[in-house]
């Protein structure tokens, strides 16, 4: 088991001193609980990979209005939590492949690519349960493979990075299915049901 340097609660108190927007708040959650059930399906470290979940964003808030200087705060924000490198490492991972001035690499690791599409999943399918008035409790994996691929639907959601499933070993239909199912679990936190 990982260590981590703060709690959960601790770690959302961290994400509201710097985001105010439910929207953003909604999203961190429905992150985290997709990373916590992708780690518990791969025996891995299950609170190390829901925190990366929680914390991906951190700086979001603070970064939104310039996009050249999203995850530019994170490493400093999460350095003085306690965070290590490793762990900044990877929150900043999921920002490759954004053309954000100075965040440049290659996702390479498992949890890289976790992290990347479950973060990128929750647009999907939260968009998804709003056009379906808030109710994600019987979506199904088909209804959401529908509107992935129709690219005019959610079309800031970068497909491309979904796919990356395939890198953790998960076909879409599997990762969609994990995916559904955490959100499922979380509705009633973030404006579902």
């Amino acid at each position: 088991m990982t260590n981590l340097p703060i709690t959960r609660e601790e770690a959302l108190d961290l994400i509201k001193k710097y985001n105010k927007e439910k929207s953003d708040l909604n999203h961190y959650l429905e992150s985290e609980a997709i990373m916590k059930d992708l780690a518990k399906k791969f025996g891995e470290d299950e609170e190390y990979w829901a925190m990366l979940g929680l914390l991906h964003d951190v700086d979001w808030g603070i970064t939104k209005s310039d996009i050249n200087k999203h995850l530019s705060e994170a490493p400093i924000i999460l350095k003085e939590a306690g965070f290590d490198d490793e762990f900044i490492s990877l929150v900043i991972s999921h920002g490759y492949g954004y053309n954000i001035p100075g965040i440049e690499g290659e996702r390479k690791k498992k949890i890289e690519h976790a992290l990347a599409c479950a973060e990128t999943a929750t647009g999907l399918i939260h968009a998804y349960a709003l056009m379906r008035n808030g109710k994600i409790s019987d979506m199904e994996v088909k209804g959401l493979k529908k509107k992935f691929k129709d690219k005019k639907f959610a079309a800031a959601v970068r497909r491309d990075i979904i796919i990356e499933c395939e890198k953790i070993g998960l076909s879409l239909d599997e990762f969609f299915e994990l995916s559904i199912n955490s959100v499922k679990d979380i509705a009633d936190q973030v404006g579902l049901s």
